[in-house]
């Protein structure tokens, strides 16, 4: 085998779209939860919101679920809680669902915010176990945690100005409209300091090929594009701006998931090597030649 294939960057195999579609949903799921309890009241009904955002999270977890190789292994999962963040995120995941589900059949606020606090803590946990694959330069920057989060919380709340406004609802719609502006914003100012942070000697080149072909749908499209279109939304009357703020919610929550498949499947490379010099068998000395940076 070459020298080369050994200590080159590559793409790893492990986590495919399934893993995305954990985090995809995952994301949408908890950022929904958590505004639905802001927004839900006399004239708007909790239950609904929450169903969905529980059923994105199931979704998630399904998703991983086919990805193990060995299925009826699955539950040694919980068996790592000192070390794992896949662990806690397992553990917290049973207690949102008993909580959410109490608070879709009570509709106490108590369990509403629980139910929020819990989704707040899966949503940070799937953040944590992007950053602790060290081996993956996409992932373990210091600065994936926030815009996980914050990617998160903007899809969700994209998903649910998308819904108030198809429902008609729109009060609580302009008031997700005005939501989301600020989370757009924080969303493209975190993935401009995770893209500088990445412009070191130890990351691949490829990963910032990538990145750099996502620029225009995630930046342009999925930020800029989505903020003007809210602004105009909150400067017309309300009933003409529904359709404006389902189409600027659906275009941030894509936003969203566009970054998440991006950085676990494809820009998803693994460290490599750069070694100063190569040795030749049988020559006794190393040679020469320098080695490139993967």
């Amino acid at each position: 085998m070459k020298t080369d294939n050994l200590i080159k960057s590559r793409r790893q195999t492990n986590w495919d779209w399934r893993a995305a579609g954990n985090f995809i949903c995952g994301g949408s799921g908890t950022g929904l939860l958590l505004f639905a309890g802001l927004v839900a009241g006399p004239n708007l009904a909790y239950g609904p919101l929450a169903g969905a955002g529980l059923v994105l999270i199931a979704v998630g977890l399904f998703c991983v679920w086919l990805e193990i190789g060995r299925p009826l292994r699955s539950m040694n999962v919980f068996l790592h809680a000192r070390t794992s963040w896949m662990t806690r995120e397992a553990l917290v995941a049973p207690l949102l669902f008993l909580s959410g589900a109490l608070a879709i059949w009570t509709g106490g606020a108590p369990w509403i915010w629980l139910t929020a606090a819990l989704a707040m803590l899966f949503l940070y946990c799937q953040a944590r176990i992007i950053h602790a694959a060290k081996g993956i330069p996409a992932w373990r920057a210091p600065r994936a945690v926030p815009l996980f989060i914050t990617t998160g919380l903007t899809e969700g709340a994209g998903l649910l100005a998308l819904a108030l406004a198809v429902a008609g609802v729109m009060p609580q719609a302009n008031w997700m409209a005005a939501a989301l502006l600020p989370l757009l914003i924080a969303r493209v100012l975190l993935w401009r300091a995770y893209r500088q942070e990445l412009v070191a000697p130890s990351t691949p080149r490829k990963v910032l090929a990538v990145l750099d072909t996502i620029e225009l749908p995630l930046v342009k499209v999925g930020h800029w594009t989505v903020v003007a279109m809210l602004l105009l939304a909150l400067a017309m009357p309300a009933g003409a701006s529904a359709w404006l703020i389902a189409a600027a919610g659906l275009l941030a929550a894509a936003g969203g998931w566009l970054l998440k498949y991006t950085l676990i499947v494809r820009a998803s490379f693994t460290q490599g090597y750069a070694l100063p010099r190569l040795p030749v068998r049988g020559a006794g000395v190393p040679s020469s030649r320098i080695e490139a940076k993967p």
